[in-house]
């Protein structure tokens, strides 16, 4: 039902940091960048597998607490964002893991990216 989402973000560069990295395990990555002529100079850059489907927008006042779930193809997908998300300064708010109060197969992890916003990897496959 969602082609495309964007967040805003308090620091471009510290928020491209820590995405290009927790992305890198679901196999997707910044694959765009918007011309500073078409945005007035502020930074915007589009992540995806195969296009851009998840936007980052540099300004001063980013959402408060947003919850973004991205798709994993696997629960190893799952296990390698949350330890590259931490990795990269993120903070745990749930490690991977089945949560059947969601759905029998919901496997998950949950992590605060700079900004505060609760990211998520989520697989519905039975394993």
């Amino acid at each position: 039902m969602i082609d495309h989402l964007g967040i805003t973000v308090s620091d471009f560069d510290a928020s491209k940091a820590f995405y290009d990295k927790a992305m890198a395990p679901l196999g997707a990555s910044l694959l765009m960048m918007v011309p500073a002529e078409y945005t007035g100079g502020v930074k915007v850059g589009g992540y995806g597998r195969d296009r851009p489907a998840f936007w980052l927008r540099e300004g001063d006042k980013p959402g408060h607490h947003q919850h973004i779930a991205f798709t994993a193809r696997s629960r190893a997908e799952v296990d390698g964002f949350y330890e590259a998300a931490i990795a990269a300064g993120g903070k745990d708010n749930g490690a991977p893991g089945l949560r059947p109060h969601y759905h029998p197969n919901y496997y998950g992890a949950f992590v605060f990216d700079p900004d505060g916003n609760n990211i998520e990897a989520v697989c519905h496959a039975p394993e």
